[in-house]
């Protein structure tokens, strides 16, 4: 037996031992109602971060801290002792979570662990405390268990992700030398299916969100005296967001395209691998179909490889009951953009705003505020970090995973390829139907127990890579 091999065993059997305790310790951080968007948690936020830099530090990590930010605090740690000839690997999760509405919908409060058929419902299960929590223990497994790690590794931790992305990008911008890396790994993403298929995502769409305002008359007016004479804001606003997209389901704004990367021969190949039924996602989802999309790519390549354009949302007039024949003072949309490599958000961002000025009648006033952005993410996949994290997957779950792009964002792992220069791999654990962002939110504890198996897995896996080889473009 090698003295790698012996390594892992010892941190495997140290998480075998340690198991009854990992458990109580994940209800415990379960319990911690660290909803980042509800000003009345941020003590809850708090308590979640020094929750977290004090398991750090029983891991075996060093300097564990929690640094002030414009949100919630970010906790950040290290263990630096695997040499200088070995790669250093930066990991990333977030503890905090998504608002539990509607409570009425829970089987039991959404803080209290439930645990039935060996899964665990509680929000966080998934998305994304539990995922947090296994690289702690995992890393723990080797540093106390098999007495050190065979890479080196830092470790940040956020609090806003639900939330905003400027905490995480000032952080970014203002901390280089607490991220200072090799490569990163972040878990916040699922697997294949729910039966236990392991996935590696090596992209991410990036974000643009706006608030669109079309205002006109001082205030609202009435139909039958001023109708036919003024320009009514909702009337303009519908046609602006209806004239965004053609009828290929191409965005018409100018410049929108110029910097899209198509998808490669191994991406179509990757998207083909994936086992998908358009009849059965649509029935899952509550639709007759699949809409008609652009031409020339699947409905997987279009959701997670294209460019969107979307309306989330309308608002402005009256909505009350019964009638009232007015024609508003102004209207309102949010509208959104998700964006493929290589194309920049705030290039975007400009455009847009440049392009609904100029197509508005000069009859009314449009203004475009920009809430949030954040730029695409790939790592190609001849990476020699995907083929390292595939053996470890392979190694704890007994099948090879399949490789995808996924059409949510993470604007910090695109902040860290810009600022940090460091690329990023997705290894996640959580059920790609475990709701999320919903109310019974779960995750099964094969994939708890197999993740952090798969992590001892994959610090081996790195430990034998170069720096050089992970910092590869």
């Amino acid at each position: 037996m090698t003295t790698t091999q012996r390594g892992v065993d010892v941190a495997l059997a140290y998480l075998r031992d340690h198991a009854d305790e990992h458990l109580r310790g994940l209800d415990d951080f379960l319990r911690i109602p660290s909803i980042s968007a509800d000003p009345e948690r941020d003590a809850d936020c708090r308590r979640a971060a020094q929750w977290v830099a004090e398991q750090l530090t029983a891991a075996g990590a060093e300097h564990a801290a929690l640094h002030e930010t414009i949100g919630h605090p970010i906790v950040t740690a290290d263990w630096l002792h695997a040499g200088p000839d070995k790669p250093t690997v930066l990991v990333y999760a977030h503890y905090d979570v998504q608002p539990t509405d509607p409570l009425e919908e829970w089987v039991r409060p959404p803080f209290e662990p439930r645990y039935e058929n060996d899964i665990v419902y509680a929000r966080g299960s998934g998305d994304d405390k539990s995922q947090l929590y296994m690289h702690i223990k995992a890393a723990g497994a080797w540093i106390r268990g098999a007495g050190g790690c065979p890479v080196n590794l830092r470790f940040f931790f956020e609090g806003d992700e639900e939330l905003d992305s400027r905490p995480t990008d000032q952080f970014i911008a203002e901390h280089p030398e607490l991220l200072r890396a090799d490569f990163c790994v972040v878990s916040d993403s699922d697997m294949q299916d729910d039966n236990g298929t392991p996935a590696i995502t090596y992209g991410l769409r990036g974000i643009n969100y706006w608030d669109v305002k079309v205002s006109g008359p001082m205030q609202d007016l009435h139909s039958g005296q001023f109708g036919g004479g003024v320009d009514n804001p909702a009337n303009v606003l519908v046609n602006l967001l209806a004239s965004l997209v053609d009828a290929d389901g191409r965005v018409t704004v100018p410049g929108f395209y110029d910097r899209v990367r198509d998808l490669t021969d191994a991406d179509r190949a990757a998207y083909a691998a994936q086992p998908f039924d358009p009849g059965d996602w649509a029935r899952r989802i509550g639709v007759s179909g699949p809409k008609e999309g652009e031409r020339g790519y699947t409905l997987l390549e279009r959701m997670s490889g294209r460019p969107t354009f979307d309306i989330n949302g309308l608002y402005g007039g009256f909505s009350g009951d019964g009638s009232k024949t007015i024609i508003p003072a102004w209207a309102a949309a949010k509208i959104s953009c998700r964006l493929v490599p290589d194309q920049d958000h705030h290039q975007i961002a400009a455009a847009m705003e440049e392009h609904l000025r100029r197509i508005a009648p000069p009859t009314v006033k449009v203004t475009v505020t920009t809430i949030q952005g954040g730029n695409p993410l790939i790592t190609p996949l001849d990476h020699p970090a995907l083929k390292r994290a595939a053996a470890a997957l392979v190694k704890a779950f007994g099948k090879a995973p399949l490789y995808h792009r996924t059409g949510g964002s993470i604007p910090v792992a695109a902040a860290m390829d810009q600022v940090l220069g460091l690329k990023s791999v997705m290894v996640g654990f959580a059920s790609p139907n475990g709701n999320f962002h919903s109310p019974n939110e779960w995750m099964p504890l094969a994939n708890y127990r197999g993740g952090m198996d798969a992590l001892v897995y994959l610090w081996d896996e790195f430990g034998s890579l170069t720096p050089g080889e992970l910092r590869r473009a």
